[in-house]
């Protein structure tokens, strides 16, 4: 009985060893999840790059608004003088 029992145990150790995948199979294992987070990683990279842009286009709206308001104020406060106005040129015809 001890031998038909050490028998059984020995074939449950060999049968349960031999469902494990291949060192092909997790070498594609491998291979498949290091390109996904890759991807993944160039994902996030690329939106944190469309965050960054943005965030850019921003202030620089708001350093031009803040450049205008002070530009005013300058001219208010006689600091500095109005721009003249640019009158457009005027094209004029050649008589043939």
């Amino acid at each position: 009985m001890k031998k038909l029992a050490l028998i059984l145990v020995i074939g449950a150790v060999t049968f349960m060893s031999s469902c494990g995948m291949s060192a092909k199979e997790k070498e594609a294992k491998r291979i498949t999840d290091s390109t996904r987070v890759a991807d993944s990683m160039a994902m996030v990279q690329a939106q944190q790059q469309k965050i960054a842009d943005s965030i850019a286009k921003v202030q620089a709206a708001q350093k031009k608004v803040a450049d205008s308001i002070a530009h005013q104020d300058s001219i208010k406060k006689h600091l500095i003088k109005p721009a003249k106005a640019v009158k457009p040129a005027t094209k004029k015809a050649h008589k043939k």
